[in-house]
């Protein structure tokens, strides 16, 4: 259960959430049967010992739902108060969605990240909003509101989830405690807005490094995250530690040492429409010592091209990517 009641939760964020939060994927046995214990625990404990403050549980990979119920509680369990686990909200129905938000409480994660499922289509903004709702009030726990694109929400409004609709969910739900600003992208007009009407209130995330690193070195941004970060190894959370410190020209040049991986990453893109590619994610971090290994079909695919360009980048920016041929990727560090 959360170390916090529902009316103590922005408190509670805003002392917990100053930091960089990376997403760890569950990792299946390679017959692809069951959750692989021995490569989620590795997983936390690199992010741990990276500097991170925080995991998001991945869910938009094939598992059922005592399935995630399983991982989560691994993930809670090695994390052991050391790491925030984060719930990701994203399964078929609103309905799934509370049953499942519940089950996190009772998993023991600490947050909730709010995204929504692919078949709401909603008429209207009050439809974003009744659905937001309808699942903060479902838990106790914080839940961090989710404004980006990948919805489909910019045919209502440029900015995807407005201030206005923002204002009304922080207003009227003592437990949203956060506001993950990607709305707009790849513009960042929404998330100076975002900032300018609400950092006194919930904790700002600005979760794509490019972005923070610059913004946070003239605005007040505590929190970056979730991400795909484990790319970077532990110089995000490294950035991040400077920048609260006013070493800005040090975040600085680190930003450009990461320039290649940024490109490799802007070629890329993060997946397809409207879906991350986790495996390719999966592959960058297994690039800085992360388990890598099966998920479970269907998935996107990586490429040996993919492959070659993100282990040049990171050669190229001084990481250190693995030496392990990339054939290992697909068997994983802790292979079961």
């Amino acid at each position: 259960m959360a170390s916090y009641t529902k009316k103590e939760a922005r408190e509670w964020a805003k002392q917990a959430l100053v930091g960089v939060a990376n997403v760890t994927i569950p990792t299946m046995t390679n017959d692809f049967t069951r959750i692989n214990e021995k490569a989620i625990r590795h997983d936390v404990r690199l992010s741990i010992e990276h500097g991170f403050i925080g995991s998001l549980a991945v869910s938009e990979v094939p598992l059922t739902l005592e399935e995630h119920d399983q991982f989560q509680q691994i993930m809670v369990d090695e994390a052991k108060g050391k790491l925030l686990v984060v719930h990701h909200a994203i399964f078929n129905t609103l309905e799934d969605n509370i049953a499942a938000v519940k089950r996190a409480e009772a998993n023991g994660a600490d947050l909730v990240l709010l995204g929504y499922p692919p078949h709401f289509y909603p008429k209207s903004l009050d439809d974003v909003y009744e659905y937001s709702k309808a699942v903060c009030d479902a838990t106790n726990l914080g839940v961090i509101i989710f404004p980006v694109p990948t919805w489909g929400f910019g045919r209502l409004h440029p900015a995807d989830i407005p201030v206005a609709m923002l204002r009304k969910l922080v207003d009227n739900c003592p437990n949203v405690v956060a506001i993950k600003a990607e709305g707009g992208m790849p513009y960042f007009m929404s998330a100076i807005e975002v900032h300018r009407h609400f950092h006194k209130e919930v904790v700002i995330s600005s979760p794509l490094e490019y972005e923070y690193i610059p913004l946070a070195q003239v605005l007040d941004i505590p929190f970056c995250g979730t991400n795909y970060s484990a790319f970077f190894g532990p110089w995000i959370p490294r950035a991040h530690k400077l920048i609260r410190e006013g070493k800005y020209d040090e975040a600085t040049e680190l930003y450009y040492k990461l320039e290649p991986m940024r490109r490799a990453v802007s070629t890329l893109g993060f997946g397809g429409q409207g879906l991350s590619n986790r495996l390719l994610w999966k592959y960058q971090s297994w690039l800085q010592g992360y388990n890598g290994g099966p998920v479970r079909h269907p998935t996107a695919r990586v490429h040996g091209k993919d492959m070659a360009l993100l282990r040049n980048a990171t050669q190229a920016a001084g990481l250190n990517p693995t030496s392990s041929p990339d054939e290992e990727f697909f068997i994983g560090r802790n292979p079961v």
